[in-house]
């Protein structure tokens, strides 16, 4: 069969996937499932935050603090913790096999990286609030104040799906090969090598990359996705090759990954977890700007 080109795929596709639960739920939907006790809300936003108002019986899953991401010895600031590690503290947040996790922040990139690390564990039933705390509050839905009880610890179990993540190996084959499409998900001066994180010891980006910032495939307050159009548009010049998707630490770049994968449903596409605070960690590694 002939490929059909990318915009064309991402618009034939992108009414809807297989997933065994929606990759992103309306607080409508959430305000009748609360009762339902095979979901768990993860509230991801800071710690003090959560502590405050929050949804009800949302559990607290600090972003930062509580166990999703992890700094290695080769540099990588924000990569997939092992596999064991992470399984572990999401069953002690009384996320189980048969639990249906959604996933409540202000910072979509940080909410869709959480997702994408049940993805990578092989947990399907795990959606993102669309339009995070903000929309929700502001909607007038429950809130409460009252500390939330420690859920009882749960049965997780990890199925590590390699597909959707790309690592070093594959990164420097892709660099020789030409096999994949690199998309850089970072904002313009860390682009065009002016800025850099500080997790990153270099200035620039990978060669032959692609430049998708992901601010721009997000309205104003960074909540919540734009329309699905914008998002076609926006992303047909990825093209129809494979693509990894990279920024600093894994964050960034889950908004991509999330956009591509999920909401377009392209039907390869890896994020780089360990993206360029592992990459340029090594001097030998090109790095352009």
């Amino acid at each position: 069969m002939p490929r059909l080109p990318l915009i064309a795929l991402l618009a034939a596709l992108s009414a809807g996937g297989t997933a065994a639960a929606q990759p992103l739920v309306q607080p409508e939907w959430l305000k009748a499932h609360l009762s339902d006790p095979k979901v768990v809300v993860l509230d991801i936003r800071p710690h003090e935050q959560a502590a405050g108002n929050h949804i009800p019986a949302a559990v607290p899953a600090d972003y930062e603090t509580a166990g999703w991401r992890t700094k290695t010895s080769d540099g990588a600031g924000g990569a997939l913790p092992p596999i064991e590690q992470i399984s572990t503290a999401i069953a002690r947040l009384g996320v189980g096999d048969t639990t249906h996790a959604v996933i409540v922040g202000d910072d979509f990139g940080a909410t869709a990286r959480i997702y994408w690390t049940f993805k990578v564990l092989g947990h399907t039933d795990v959606s993102i609030l669309d339009g995070g705390w903000k929309r929700w509050s502001a909607g007038g839905n429950p809130v409460e104040t009252a500390p939330v009880p420690q859920r009882r610890a749960a049965t997780f179990t990890p199925r590590y799906d390699p597909s959707i993540r790309a690592e070093l190996p594959e990164v420097e084959t892709t660099l020789a090969s030409g096999n994949r499409t690199l998309i850089d998900a970072r904002p313009p001066g860390q682009w065009f090598g002016t800025a850099k994180s500080p997790a990153v010891k270099a200035f620039g980006r990978l060669p032959h990359a692609v430049w998708i910032d992901q601010s721009d495939a997000l309205i104003a307050d960074g909540t919540a996705l734009k329309p699905k159009a914008e998002l076609i548009a926006l992303f047909g010049k990825a093209g129809d090759a494979p693509i990894t998707t990279y920024c600093n630490t894994g964050h960034l770049a889950a908004t991509d990954w999330f956009v591509l994968s999920e909401v377009l449903h392209h039907p390869d596409v890896r994020l780089y977890d360990a993206s360029l605070s592992q990459w340029a960690n090594d001097p030998s590694r090109p790095v352009v700007r």
